[in-house]
């Protein structure tokens, strides 16, 4: 018997990371469920180059960057003299991480032209590439979630001023559309020198997510405002509304732009703009700047902006987070006066999808990282033996990872559909037809009726958002903590490929931003009930139900009938009795479209294991009865028949690389 000391002795053997894009079984069937087989062979090398590199050494050196070197103020926001000088400085690992995201078109690919081809796909596949990126990110996909919005927002403006009669109420000057045309080109730029992100100004002080009691207003002053200078830090012409008010969050503060909320006059409700974030400097003006990289700043100053602190969170550290006082903001006005909700809804539709994107993706790396360390870890044998056997060899283990695998791939199912229902509605007319045949016919799962996407589309909004993102926060900590014991609780910054803890604290957040569990609940029974569209959301819901589960007259049996109770509920019950029971409504819709929607996948090329899993999903959330035929089955299952379904749901039909990870 020899005594270990700290340099002698067992030592565990890190686990290593696999490729994501092949690892990830979920990754790979949701690319099959919504992907024709002709764009997915034409896409892979790049999707799978990227999942490689965003393992690359110097990629996790760089969030170790990014946590250390946080964002602050520099003399807290004054200079040796005591004036205001608001001057934010981000760390390199922050920079370089938003940079690389930059630079492979995380944004960029859904607009580019290289990628209209790919007509509603393309929105699919852009979000597939952020799930890969989002946990080797630090957090720079939350300013990327808001540049999407902003991107998309500016797109559709710029579409339709193209259109608009000339003498039009909403006719767009030429000034405004060259500003927004410069805007939107930067935002899609893949130039990290050029390339622009954006906030997204709603929170203040009054409420979180209720912008009702806004108290930022918008004062109309021409082009030529007091004490304002004219043009911005690229020498367009500043916007005619002056801004004054307090924003309680700003994340992305670093960034070239953003899209607000405002007040014009009393009874009008709020507007929506876009400011820049810099503006020439008149001589008489403080020396104001944002340190972000190697352009020089200063002729500029932060366009009425004054930056008052930055928040210190739990999470998403590295994201320079603020509170910011607005004095003569200079901006344009976008859409319409007063109709700045249905404008901001587009940026928030987006930025809601990339909330579970971050929450799955951050789950999906969890999980790529207890596989990676079942293959390594050994532990006890059969009771009281002293034979050893690899984690993935105990059916304990393999069963916990199953189950956790379950619930990852209904939350990927629900949340990569809503994607693609998104990705039809904005290109509901592609400019060509390449990606889009294929063997299916109009109506069935993967190619709605162009009457529902629309209504499912605003449904699915809601409610993806508030159940993935709160179903996640048990699962990151299940997978992210306790698959690795107390090493998992460490924030291992040493071996950065391992700091579950940071993956957890990231996650969190997102079942907040972008609206709570209850508020989101909240809008779905709202548009649920709506006098004039909450009956084509119902439509558009049962018509999903029952075309998923077409095939499965076991889930058929289970799932059309309690949809059919839910419809009938909220068709039936006061409005003020189903929003106390929102948050219920919102769980019971989302897990029985999950449930159809395993269903479908599981029928899409006859897996058996995802049909365990669609059957075990069914089992666990009530639909089907524990003493039902195939519940007992399963429970009679022998130790080893349990051991290979659970292996298969985990690893793949073909199972672990054993000899790959004997030789790391």
């Amino acid at each position: 018997m020899e005594p270990s000391s700290s340099n002698t002795g067992f030592f565990q053997e890190l686990p290593e990371l696999a490729n994501q894009f092949y690892d990830d079984i979920s990754v790979q069937r949701v690319m099959n469920l919504l992907i024709p087989a002709d764009l997915r062979r034409e896409v892979e090398p790049e999707i799978a180059q990227l999942a490689d590199d965003v393992l690359a050494p110097h990629i996790f050196d760089l969030i170790t960057d990014a946590e250390r070197n946080l964002p602050y103020l520099r003399g807290g926001g004054r200079n040796a003299f005591g004036r205001p000088t608001s001057e934010l400085v981000t760390g390199e690992g922050w920079r370089g991480l938003q940079a690389f995201g930059i630079e492979r078109g995380i944004v960029a690919y859904n607009y580019t032209a290289d990628h209209v081809e790919y007509g509603a796909h393309a929105r699919v596949l852009q979000m597939l590439r952020c799930h890969l990126w989002e946990p080797s990110g630090a957090s720079t996909t939350c300013p990327g979630a808001m540049t999407d919005g902003a991107t998309r927002l500016l797109q559709r403006h710029l579409a339709m001023g193209a259109k608009t009669p000339a003498g039009s109420e909403t006719e767009m000057s030429e000034a405004q559309r060259k500003v927004l045309q410069s805007a939107y080109d930067k935002l899609t730029s893949r130039d990290p020198s050029q390339a622009w992100t954006s906030g997204q100004w709603m929170t203040e002080r009054p409420g979180g997510s209720d912008v009702s009691q806004t108290e930022t207003v918008a004062t109309y002053v021409g082009n030529h405002g007091k004490g304002a200078a004219d043009v911005d830090a690229d020498g367009l012409t500043l916007g005619p509304w002056s801004i004054d008010g307090f924003k309680w969050f700003s994340s992305a503060t670093d960034a070239g732009m953003t899209i607000l909320l405002a007040r014009t006059q009393p009874g009008k409700g709020l507007s929506a703009f876009f400011a820049p974030m810099r503006r020439r400097r008149p001589d008489a003006a403080p020396v104001t700047q944002v340190t972000t990289g190697s352009r020089s700043k200063q002729n500029t100053e932060l366009n009425g902006v004054r930056i008052q602190r930055l928040k210190d969170k739990s999470g998403t550290r590295p994201v320079p987070t603020a509170e910011l006082e607005l004095k003569g903001m200079r901006a344009w006005m976008i859409g319409q006066e007063g109709n700045g909700i249905r404008e901001i809804a587009t940026v928030l539709a987006i930025t809601r999808v990339h909330c579970s994107i971050a929450c799955l993706g951050l789950a999906g790396r969890a999980l790529g990282v207890a596989k990676a360390y079942s293959l390594k870890r050994t532990i006890s044998g059969a009771a009281g033996g002293k034979s050893r056997l690899l984690l993935y060899r105990s059916p304990l283990h393999m069963q916990t990872l199953a189950d956790l695998t379950i619930d990852y791939h209904g939350l990927m199912l629900l949340t990569f559909y809503t994607a693609h229902i998104m990705g039809l509605d904005e290109r509901q007319m592609p400019s060509s037809t390449k990606g889009i045949r294929s063997s299916r016919s109009d109506g069935d799962l993967v190619h709605p009726p162009a009457a529902a996407v629309g209504p499912l589309l605003r449904a699915l909004s809601s409610l993806h958002k508030a159940y993935v993102c709160k179903q996640s926060v048990p699962l990151l900590h299940s997978v992210c903590m306790e698959a690795l014991g107390g090493v998992g609780y460490l924030m291992n910054t040493e071996s950065e490929a391992l700091n579950m803890a940071r993956l957890f604290r990231d996650g969190t957040v997102n079942a907040i931003w972008e609206g709570t569990t209850d508020v989101l609940s909240t809008d779905l029974v709202r548009t649920l009930t709506h006098k004039k569209a909450g009956k084509a959301s119902l439509d558009a819901l049962e018509w999903l139900v029952k075309t998923s589960v077409v095939g499965d007259t076991v889930a058929s049996s289970l799932l059309m009938p309690a949809w059919a109770a839910l419809r009938t509920r909220i068709e039936t019950t006061s409005t003020n009795i189903l929003l106390a029971d929102a948050r219920a409504i919102l769980f019971s819709a989302a897990e029985i479209l999950i449930g159809g929607l395993l269903s479908a996948d599981a029928h899409s090329d006859g897996s058996t294991a995802v049909a365990a899993m669609s059957q075990r999903y069914l089992l666990k959330m009530g639909f089907l009865g524990r003493d039902s035929d195939a519940a007992k089955a399963a429970a009679s299952a022998s130790v080893e028949t349990r051991l290979a379904t659970n292996t298969a749901i985990v690893y793949g039909p073909n199972g672990p690389n054993v000899q790959q990870a004997a030789k790391l």
